[in-house]
């Protein structure tokens, strides 16, 4: 769904808006990750660590495995995390009760302006009723909404970046939505591109595949750690091993490996088949669907494959989905030189 009255200005790799500089320096935190509600308000402090990607790239099987090492590090050895309780150390930036709190309504009766123009301090709420750092999810671009940052750095400590090949975006998407697949990869085309609000989130700027991509890459003014969902995959224990360390946290080999394996694919599967996922759509059979890479080689048609090249390849350059070429031949070009 395309609102034609906003304004995506995604930030070059250094980023210059002023709109989205900082506004003061950054104090480096480490240490166990926090989630508890403040009784008392404070002011805004930089505690928001964001876990940001585009829809169906990883974002919750990393919340999945941060509850898990936790756990371990916490002494929480029995058992596995339950997936519909990711809200002890994980909270969602587009949920309704904050945007309410802010509107002094329902975000339902909002016109996307003025969610726009809540959000900033909606994030500042968010900073305020935690202590410690709260780790955050969101499918937001990086860059402004009407105007409006949507991503408060004035709250922002770092933030985790997850990215997926677009062509298995693509299939997955088109399964959470129950839409077909041309319809998802042209939205993913869109520089306006935003999610239609549901009946307990409010929409999501999300951009085009590429300006999502571009725009928390971009970001030169907070650490960001990216991690493809693809080396998620081929080798889990490095990867979220990394995260860890990002995160501050220095798990045994032992507690590392634990909890790797209990963010396992076919342990969300088995959970999701035995007691449901509440995060799952109403229209979606499942949400925890196949949870491999190279699903496009046998689910697009070639027209398929071509139209997300034709938008995206430059980006997927970038993340190494495709190799590395200009587009041309300098064959020629070098001959006429040295004639």
């Amino acid at each position: 769904m395309r609102d034609e009255s906003l304004t995506l200005d995604v930030p070059a790799p250094d980023p210059c808006d002023a709109d989205l500089l900082e506004q003061a320096p950054v104090k480096a935190e480490t240490g166990m990750v926090g989630h508890k509600r403040r009784t008392v308000a404070q002011p805004p402090q930089q505690n928001i660590i964001w876990i940001a990607s585009y829809p169906k790239s990883g974002n919750t099987w990393v919340r999945i495995f941060v509850h898990n090492l936790l756990r371990e590090l916490r002494g929480e050895t029995e058992g596995t995390q339950n997936i519909n309780d990711l809200g002890r150390y994980a909270i969602w930036e587009h949920s309704y009760p904050h945007y309410s709190q802010v509107l002094g309504k329902s975000p339902q009766t909002a016109s996307p302006a003025d969610l726009a123009r809540a959000r900033p301090e909606v994030q500042a709420l968010i900073s305020r009723q935690q202590t410690g750092l709260s780790l955050t999810k969101t499918h937001l671009c990086f860059g402004t909404d009407h105007g409006v940052p949507t991503i408060n750095l004035s709250v922002t400590l770092a933030a985790i970046y997850i990215v997926r090949n677009p062509l298995d975006v693509a299939i997955s998407y088109a399964h959470h939505c129950a839409r077909p697949v041309d319809a998802i990869i042209a939205d993913m085309a869109r520089p306006g591109f935003r999610t239609i609000p549901t009946e307990k989130h409010v929409g999501e700027l999300l951009g085009s595949w590429s300006q999502h991509v571009a725009s928390w890459m971009g970001i030169s003014s907070r650490p960001v750690y990216i991690m493809r969902y693809e080396d998620m995959l081929a080798n889990p224990v490095r990867i979220f091993g990394g995260l860890a360390s990002f995160l501050g946290l220095r798990p045994t080999g032992p507690q590392l490996q634990r909890a790797v394996e209990k963010s396992s694919f076919s342990e969300l599967t088995r959970q999701e088949s035995e007691h449901g996922f509440k995060e799952k759509p109403k229209h979606a059979e499942r949400f925890f669907r196949e949870g491999r890479a190279g699903q496009w080689q046998q689910a697009l048609s070639a027209a398929q494959v071509q139209m997300v090249l034709r938008e995206h390849a430059p980006m997927m350059q970038r993340m190494n989905y495709l190799a590395p070429t200009a587009g041309v031949t300098m064959e020629g070009s070098a001959r006429s030189h040295s004639a």
